[in-house]
């Protein structure tokens, strides 16, 4: 395998659509736990949700089973440039700086996995901020991709799709540091005990999940309260109507009005999110390497 294979982006990005579709639902109940609290957004002040299992029940009772999939579509495109783009680049990188500087390392590794977290989460930015938008709305919203795109477009312009890129790529960078040396990392010290099966596999996986949802969850909080915010044009005052300045001032004021603590919530459902979806992508994409 070298840079010019196309195999690790065809069963990466293949891997991470299955996986997406699977673990969904999970991923909604987090996003609308990290955005309830904020005391400087008024709509979203207020703790609707107690918990995980509490915004899943409450989700389905008020707005219908449909809500839990709000924004699967803009999820699948994300997943089918971001997850192709990742674990191609990350799988060529890798192979290729083995074989032309020496073996493998742990060291080695999070340098492919940065470069191809913060390289791929940069491109596919749009699609996240389209996601995270429509998981807000739910059902409620009523509102297509096309129509939340052209949202987004007229009333904050090309940049508001790409609002929150800086703590993505961040939080990108950061997932891929950990969880793809911590898989390969588990995988290749399991191997002599399981051998390359599913069970050597699944271990690694959710150890890999594990490690990613500890180290992201802050950072990923601070990524979805900047792309929900509205950067409208004018407010009634014509005064510019923001919530948050950028990543620091979010980190700066969501400690400062909600604690330490904040930085952890939806930390549940993004362990139960991780966990499952590491398994799904990396045994999905193990067998399709099996089979072809």
């Amino acid at each position: 395998m070298g840079l010019s294979d196309w195999r690790p982006f065809i069963y990466g990005g293949l891997a991470s659509c299955v996986a997406e579709f699977g673990t969904f639902p999970i991923d909604t109940s987090k996003t609308r736990l990290q955005i309830q609290g904020q005391k400087v957004d008024i709509k979203h002040a207020k703790l609707k949700y107690r918990g995980m299992l509490d915004c899943l029940l409450k989700i389905i009772k008020y707005e219908g089973l449909p809500a839990l999939y709000a924004g699967i579509w803009p999820a699948v495109l994300r997943q089918s440039t971001y997850g192709t783009i990742k674990f191609g680049t990350y799988y060529c990188l890798k192979d290729f700086f083995v074989k032309h500087y020496g073996r493998e390392s742990v060291q080695l590794n999070v340098l492919c996995a940065v470069i191809a977290g913060s390289f791929s989460s940069a491109i596919a930015n749009p699609t996240d901020v389209l996601k995270v938008r429509m998981q807000v709305e739910g059902t409620t919203g009523n509102i297509s991709l096309f129509a939340c795109f052209k949202n987004v477009y007229y009333q904050e312009g090309i940049s508001g799709l790409w609002r929150g890129v800086s703590p993505t790529a961040q939080r990108a960078a950061l997932i891929a540091a950990v969880e793809l040396p911590v898989y390969d990392f588990c995988k290749s010290h399991l191997m002599i005990y399981l051998g390359n099966n599913i069970s050597n596999h699944f271990i690694s996986s959710f150890t890999a999940g594990f490690a990613s949802a500890l180290a992201s969850t802050p950072i990923d909080v601070v990524r979805t309260r900047l792309m929900n915010q509205r950067k409208l044009k004018y407010c009634e005052q014509r005064i510019p109507a923001h919530l948050y300045a950028g990543t620091l001032d979010c980190f700066v004021q969501t400690f400062k009005n909600e604690g330490i603590w904040a930085f952890y919530k939806g930390f549940v459902p993004t362990l139960f999110r991780m966990g499952p979806w590491n398994i799904i992508f990396f045994v999905t994409y193990e067998q399709l390497k099996r089979i072809y």
